[in-house]
């Protein structure tokens, strides 16, 4: 797992990106039993774990990146259920046989999914179920891809499902959205100024009244029981 994969975006992370639809929180609340313990892995800034909190849940947001725990700690603030993990996907630090579910939103394709297999193996209960989700824009070709070739190496017997999660964008949030992403041009960067004058640009474009609407599918992979058995 990359820590240092969004240095120095946690907070335009926070800021700009997408949730996950309530729909997709429901869907996946009526697979867990009431009292489930949650592994969140990979949190990042708690934008999934804060909605599984919110329902009451036992959860641990397991997080590498120092910065990103920092802007966890303000987000699940309200949540006496959640607790902060430094650890990552590969080793969690969690005990054995402790979490009837883990979770892992926006991550999967950037871990070592050999070793978060073995990992799920031995933090999971009997029958624990790994729940996988991921925000794309409709007709990004790219993302899909690169999201189901990480899928496709984890799961073995899959159910998927997707969620309608279209998000309106101001050009501050538009802005943001785009500093929040790995590989982004950051200010003392070459070629930030030609990036960010090209993201503007678009948005003038295809904005109206000063909105724009981006068309996001939130897919969400789930596999129960001996599940995340890798294909060799």
């Amino acid at each position: 797992m990359n820590i240092d994969a969004f240095a120095g975006r946690a907070q335009a992370y926070t800021n700009a990106r997408p949730g996950y639809p309530p729909e997709a929180i429901d869907y996946i609340c009526n697979l867990m039993p009431q009292n489930a313990t949650i592994a969140d892995v990979g949190a990042g800034t708690g934008k999934f774990t804060e909605l599984i909190a919110a329902h009451g849940y036992e959860t641990y947001a397991v997080e590498p990146s120092r910065e990103m725990r920092e802007q966890l700690v303000v987000t699940l603030s309200p949540f006496n259920n959640a607790k902060i993990i430094n650890g990552t996907a590969e080793n969690t630090t969690l005990s054995s046989n402790s979490i009837d579910v883990v979770t892992c939103a926006q991550t999967l394709n950037r871990v070592d999914v050999d070793k978060f297999a073995t990992e799920c193996r031995r933090i999971g209960k009997a029958s624990f179920l790994v729940i996988s989700l991921f925000n794309y824009e409709r007709g990004n070709t790219h993302s899909i891809s690169r999201y189901k070739k990480s899928t496709g190496s984890f799961f073995q017997n899959p159910i998927v499902r997707e969620f309608s999660n279209s998000i309106y964008f101001s050009l501050e949030r538009w802005m943001q959205y785009h500093h929040s992403m790995e590989g982004v041009p950051q200010e003392a960067d070459v070629g930030y100024e030609d990036y960010f004058a090209t993201q503007k640009e678009l948005f003038d474009h295809n904005s109206e009244d000063g909105l724009l609407l981006v068309d996001f599918v939130t897919n969400v992979t789930l596999e129960r029981g001996v599940g995340a058995q890798f294909k060799h």
